[in-house]
């Protein structure tokens, strides 16, 4: 299983910015990534439609003889990600998590915005998580579904998606945001208008890095490191056919940026 491929699965191609988080730090591997850009966003269907769509796709990994599966979509960790581990207890499997905690510890006392989908945001993992940090700083909940459709098309310097981003921080008031937590693994490839539109002072936030590293430490703990006597090769799907795929490709080169 050492040489088997990792999966990485979103709900569209938010999660090739983990993806390539992912192979900077281990580029010896193998990987296959799935973006079910057929059904998303994920983040406005109920909790049931969530899990039946990760599920579905987390099984298509499964039988393509993946040995680890990250699922890359903060709507999909916040839902499946505990039931998946109940029901596959000896394959590795790594959830997003929203990265809360740097942005408070390194803003202690200031104001921290977190963008996310509206289930990210809903969810108990998420009102725990805020109620953990709540006393350290002020903590914004910043739903922005609408950010996802523009990445989806790769209209990624729409004037349209500028002026959403702009009219979302301007609902926060006046004083403005000391740091911001992209929630969604669709925001990095959009942070520059976040940026923007955030202000010169506020910092960003992802929590791509930490999962890359999560990946890797699992993978050491059970022995699924590939052994270097195999090429690395990346696969890329999407359940909404040929376009989208090579959508996901410019996105994961860089040519699209």
């Amino acid at each position: 299983m050492n040489n088997g491929p990792v999966g990485v699965f979103d709900s569209g191609m938010g999660g090739i910015s983990v993806l390539r988080e992912i192979k900077k730090l281990m580029p010896d591997e193998k990987y296959i990534f799935y973006g079910d850009s057929k059904n998303a966003p994920y983040g406005t269907r109920t909790d049931e439609d969530v899990f039946g769509l990760t599920h579905n796709v987390f099984q298509t990994l499964m039988d393509k003889g993946v040995k680890a599966v990250v699922i890359a979509c903060n709507t999909a960790t916040s839902v499946a990600v505990r039931k998946l581990r109940a029901e596959y207890p000896d394959v590795p499997v790594i959830g997003m998590e929203p990265a809360i905690k740097p942005a408070v510890e390194e803003n202690n006392g200031g104001r921290v915005v977190v963008m996310a989908t509206p289930v990210t945001l809903r969810r108990p993992k998420f009102a725990k998580l805020m109620d953990k940090y709540s006393q350290d700083a002020e903590i914004i909940r910043m739903p922005a579904p609408g950010i996802v459709n523009y990445v989806e098309q790769g209209r990624l310097h729409d004037e349209g998606l500028k002026e959403y981003i702009k009219g979302l921080f301007s609902e926060i008031g006046e004083r403005p945001a000391d740091a911001v937590v992209l929630g969604c693994t669709h925001f990095p490839f959009v942070a520059d208008e976040i940026k923007e539109a955030a202000g010169p002072q506020a910092r960003l936030y992802n929590g791509n890095l930490g999962t890359a590293r999560e990946l890797r430490r699992r993978m050491a703990e059970k022995d699924l490191l590939c052994d270097g006597t195999e090429e690395s090769t990346v696969e890329i799907l999407n359940s909404a056919g040929e376009a989208q795929t090579e959508l996901s490709w410019k996105l994961f080169t860089g040519e699209l940026s």
